[in-house]
């Protein structure tokens, strides 16, 4: 609106202003422009009525509406619970039993006398006890198994191991009175290489030094003798990061400001400049110095492996350098005798052992006959076990199985739980006291869920409900047909029906702190068509059922009432109907 407001002042002004530059003074010319001005002004407000009703239109809430009608209506009163079995039979036995096989699941329809399970008469404390005293002897049985055989591998070994010690003393001594004279030559060089290598080594941990810190930039504790001037280097390259981080930020502080910043913008690139060189100086210089690090580390490197490779070629010739030829027999002298003492106790064990083999052999003859004489007698006493089918005394469901095969079954516990189907079923529902007091016993009932379609439901009986001091009642239904323990059935009870003046749909009642209400659609005429405005109407409700609700109250058949929006609707709100 403001934008056509805007056009039709712009055209004004501009003929005025052409009236006022061509000095316009003839008066039936003056006439013609104020007709035109006053059409264009016309045709603009008819095109801004036009569009604002339009978009004021789409801001409306978007309704959708029913009549409301006269008619019989039923109220229901409804409520669920769980199915419960009027008699439930337990199934028990009165001694310890094992359970062999199950033949039900829970769920399962039975007839009397089908085959529930089957059970073995028991394990007695006499068989169990001599179970105990078999399995005990298998075991001591395979203890002396496990020691019938000696094992005389680790004594073997010990000796081979002490022949070589002996064999390897002879040997050293042998080299050592032959080499005596003539290895004084290469005991020199093998003490030269020693402090060759320990020189190499500190060098090259100085030169590992140096290249790691060349690498991370820190030349702190570094050698100095290999870094030369990279810490200077790096030094200057901080210092003028810093100066050109100073000029940088100076400038783009006049640059926010707005000021004049070509001055600090010519200081910012002088000093970029001058950080670009001290960079490429310092990573020139550190490239150079580090490739002459790494080439004489290499150097060392190899130098070293050289006097270790010599080292190792003196000592693997020459270990006992140093021992005297005298300790050299004492040692051929101790290993001599570790070897015939261990050769003498072999034998003395394999004298023992041969004994103990022999007691042991008798021992393992009497316990297999022990072995065989209680297998016979367990084998005797578990011939003794039958097997025993337990059948269902009465007809009915499966509610529950409490055992699995090889249970041990305990006096007077429930063991399998069958509902009585000719006993019927019963659910307890809770409901208002007020909704109780329109329904009697012995009314028919409608099972929502009965997917079946083959289950009816009877109301028994009305009771209090005596959880506190509440004014609910509590409904009791008789179930029959397909149904089982432990179900949820949802119940309808319908409490009777009458004619109505007015039925409103169920979505159209409102409440408030004031009361209940319905929207109804009052209509207004304009220049430009009808308008629509949602009215508040105060109503009673009288009765419901699913989807409907009598009313009473300042409402007719035939009204319209509001039952959906597509936004919030309050009392007095301009709405649009819904579009067929």
């Amino acid at each position: 609106m403001n934008e056509i407001n805007e056009k039709v002042k712009a055209t004004i002004d501009a003929l005025n202003k052409a009236d006022e530059e061509n000095t316009v003074k003839d008066p039936k010319k003056r006439r013609d422009i104020v007709k035109n001005v006053l059409i264009v002004f016309l045709a603009l407000m008819l095109g801004l009525t036009f569009f604002s009703n339009t978009i004021m239109n789409k801001s409306l809430a978007q309704i959708s509406t029913e009549s409301t009608s006269s008619g019989r209506l039923t109220e229901r009163v409804r409520g669920s619970g769980i199915v419960e079995a009027n008699q439930t039979y337990d199934v028990t036995l009165d001694g310890n039993r094992t359970v062999d096989s199950i033949m039900v699941r829970k769920g399962q329809s039975v007839a009397e006398g089908d085959v529930l399970f089957t059970v073995g008469t028991g394990e007695s404390a006499e068989l169990a006890e001599a179970k105990t005293t078999l399995d005990a002897m298998k075991l001591d049985y395979q203890k002396l198994l496990l020691t019938a055989v000696p094992d005389y591998a680790a004594e073997n070994q010990a000796i081979k191991n002490a022949r070589e010690d002996y064999n390897n003393a002879v040997a050293k001594r042998d080299a050592a009175v032959a080499a005596e004279k003539t290895n004084q030559a290469a005991l020199d060089k093998y003490n030269s290489d020693k402090i060759s290598l320990e020189s190499y080594t500190e060098k090259q941990v100085r030169l590992t030094d140096a290249v790691s810190a060349v690498d991370s930039d820190m030349y702190s504790g570094a050698p100095v003798e290999y870094i030369g001037s990279l810490p200077t280097l790096c030094s200057a390259v901080s210092q003028a990061q810093s100066a050109y981080d100073s000029a940088y930020a100076l400038y783009s502080q006049s640059v926010s400001d707005g000021g004049n910043a070509s001055a600090l913008k010519a200081d910012a690139d002088a000093k970029q400049y001058a950080l670009d060189s001290a960079r490429s100086v310092y990573s020139g210089e550190k490239t150079a110095i580090r490739n002459s690090l790494v080439n004489q580390l290499g150097e060392v490197n190899s130098r070293i492996g050289e006097l270790n490779a010599s080292i190792a070629a003196y000592e693997s010739k020459n270990t006992d350098s140093g021992i005297s030829l005298a300790e050299l027999n004492n040692d051929v002298t101790e290993k001599q005798r570790a070897l015939e003492s261990l050769i003498i106790a072999l034998d003395e064990t394999k004298k023992t052992d041969s004994v103990a083999a022999q007691i042991n052999n008798l021992d393992i003859e009497a316990k297999n006959a022990e072995i065989e004489k209680q297998q016979s007698k367990v084998d005797a006493l578990a011939a003794k076990c039958e097997i025993t089918e337990i059948t269902a005394k009465f007809g009915g469901v499966v509610n529950a199985v409490n055992i699995r095969p090889d249970d041990i079954t305990v006096p007077d516990t429930p063991l399998v739980s069958i509902d009585i189907d000719s006993a019927g079923y019963t659910v307890n529902v809770t409901v208002d006291g007020n909704a109780a007091a329109s329904v009697e016993a012995g009314a028919s009932v409608e099972v929502v869920n009965n997917w079946s379609d083959n289950v009816t439901a009877v109301l028994r009986e009305i009771r209090s409900d005596t959880s506190g001091n509440s004014k609910n009642r509590v409904l009791v239904f008789d179930l029959t047909g397909d149904v089982d323990s432990g179900t949820y059935v949802d119940l309808s009870i319908p409490c009777g029906s009458s004619n109505y003046d007015v039925i409103v749909p169920k979505s159209a009642v409102y409440e408030d702190s004031k009361g209940k209400f319905v929207l109804t659609v009052k209509s207004k005429s304009s220049p430009l068509g009808n308008r629509y405005f949602a009215e508040r109407v105060n109503v009673s409700v009288l009765a419901s059922d699913e989807t409907s609700s009598a009313v009473s109250g300042g409402i007719e058949s035939g009204a319209y009432v509001i039952t959906a929006a597509s936004k919030p609707v309050v009392p007095g709100d301009q709405v649009r109907m819904k579009d067929d």
